[in-house]
């Protein structure tokens, strides 16, 4: 048990599916899990273990920024000895080739925060999915016919609709690299995972283009994320 979780050694599964909402998170245990069980709901972050397809997996919810992602999955790693985190997600597209709905596989994250500075002492501003759980993850996304985009994230501090300049934070982005979309956790869990020596992925959903006025509901966020959803909890059964 820590101060933010609730759950007895043993009660949350080595795989894990983290989403950031715990209104998602309740709604993968109830539609997708077998004999699940509510294992923490302290500050409301509800955290859920059961099977699927025979699989023991949690799915526990994070919050929102990194410094959420960051006490939440390094509780999971470091305390209760979770081996992976696979990270399911919305995001605000940060180009016009984004489409609605589309799916981002993130490779990379960057930040301009100072979270792994404020952890490790450390000045890094990017950090990278597991190679290995990335590899799972395409290879079922191709098995079940779901297209995705792989690359480069922004793992930023600010809602990204409600920046005044976007396009700021893009031309600052060092020279290569180039931002697909924008998000608030990835970078977090990647560090922590790393530092840890586990694993983590992180797929996200396009639920905002604001370039072309689109967006969706927060009913939809919550609830009809289905490729994304599924994408993760069938990678988890292959780890």
């Amino acid at each position: 048990m820590t101060p933010h979780n609730e759950a007895k050694t043993g009660e949350i599964a080595k795989i894990v599916v983290m989403a950031g909402d715990p209104l998602r998170v309740k709604y993968i245990a109830e539609n997708y899990l077998t004999d699940y069980k509510m294992v923490n709901q302290v500050r409301g972050i509800y955290c859920y273990t059961g099977y699927y397809k025979g699989k023991r997996i949690s799915v526990m919810a994070h919050g929102m920024g990194s410094p959420s992602m960051g006490i939440y999955s390094y509780e999971l790693f470091h305390i209760y000895n979770v081996d992976v985190i696979i990270r399911i997600g919305s995001c605000g597209a940060l180009t016009d080739d984004l489409n609605l709905l589309d799916l981002i596989l993130v490779q990379k994250s960057y930040t301009e925060s100072n979270y792994a500075y404020s952890f490790d002492n450390e000045r890094c501003q990017i950090s990278e999915a597991n190679e290995e759980i990335n590899e799972i993850i395409e290879k079922v996304a191709k098995e079940k016919n779901i297209k995705y985009i792989k690359g480069t994230t922004l793992c930023n501090e600010c809602f990204d609709l409600y920046l005044p300049d976007k396009e700021a934070i893009i031309k600052r982005a060092p020279e290569g690299i180039k931002l697909l979309a924008s998000e608030m956790e990835a970078f977090a869990l990647f560090h922590n995972a790393k530092r840890e020596g586990k694993k983590a992925g992180c797929i996200l959903t396009v639920v905002d283009v604001p370039s072309k006025g689109e967006g969706i509901s927060s009913e939809d966020r919550q609830n009809s994320l289905t490729n994304m959803i599924e994408l993760a909890l069938n990678s988890a059964i292959e780890i």
